[in-house]
């Protein structure tokens, strides 16, 4: 049977005319120099970590509750998100490489990722405020493709959290265990998924009181479409004998299989 053919006319028209934006924004972004560049970087970081460990950094409160002097000591490799630079005047640790692809996010922290020389991979939408450098690569987001990337140098799903595109990041990078630290996957601030909202003076949903203030504009996180998008990362992973663990202290995210983190570090 064919659905399309059941689809309102109008409706089908609009449909068909936001997938043609999609491959507009596809096709202009691989003709840049940035792109073209980008692939070639994120290509010869495929596979350069086969085998190995690392930890996604989470920005959930639970942050906070993380040994990061273990960590660091341990030597394992670590994804930081967002504005994990926040956490930066509380240690000295710092992460091997951050992510960000929420676009107010990234202008929100644009003076920071135009400063670092952290490794960055940014989405790609960032390549207008952002500074070419040699410590960044560009990644290309598509808002709806129920697929996981294994190969983040294409495109890839955001998964209504940066989390799922961190999952696909340590998979191009060839990681064999990948443990989530800091992920509570549970909001105070309440409205409707996805929805555009102002923050209030200051936050409490993430490790940072500062993450998310003083009017700062946010997205209201999608719960259930992250679990969704949480759970094709578990059967990509397993069908590929590689492995996710929740190192989370407490939180709501049930997923991944619960472990210590010093256990992790230790296995």
């Amino acid at each position: 049977m064919n659905y399309i053919k059941q689809i309102n006319p109008s409706l089908r028209l609009n449909l068909y005319r936001i997938a043609l934006g999609f491959l507009k924004n596809r096709v202009l972004w691989d003709l840049s120099f940035k792109a073209r560049r980008s692939k070639i970087g994120l290509k010869k970081l495929q596979n350069q970590h086969v085998g190995q460990k690392a930890v996604i950094l989470c920005n959930g409160p639970s942050l906070n509750e993380v040994d990061f002097n273990e960590l660091k000591k341990s030597g394992i490799f670590t994804i930081g998100l967002n504005k994990i630079n926040l956490l930066f005047n509380k240690t000295d640790f710092r992460p091997n490489l951050i992510l960000s692809v929420n676009k107010l996010v990234i202008e929100q922290n644009k003076d920071f990722f135009n400063s670092t020389d952290i490794p960055l991979i940014l989405d790609s939408s960032a390549s207008k405020f952002i500074h070419s450098g040699k410590n960044i690569n560009y990644i290309h987001s598509l808002p709806f493709q129920l697929r996981f990337a294994g190969d983040i140098s294409g495109s890839v799903c955001q998964g209504y959290t940066v989390t799922y595109v961190a999952l696909q990041v340590a998979f191009h990078l060839g990681f064999k265990s990948v443990a989530l630290v800091g992920c509570d996957h549970s909001f105070i601030t309440e409205g409707s998924s996805n929805m555009t909202v102002k923050s209030g003076k200051s936050d409490p949903n993430h490790f940072s009181s500062e993450y998310f203030s003083n009017g700062m504009n946010w997205q209201i996180p999608d719960l259930l479409g992250s679990e969704i998008h949480y759970k094709l990362a578990l059967e990509f992973y397993e069908a590929h004998n590689r492995n996710i663990f929740n190192c989370t202290k407490g939180g709501k995210l049930e997923v991944y299989p619960r472990m210590e983190l010093k256990d992790f570090i230790n296995a």
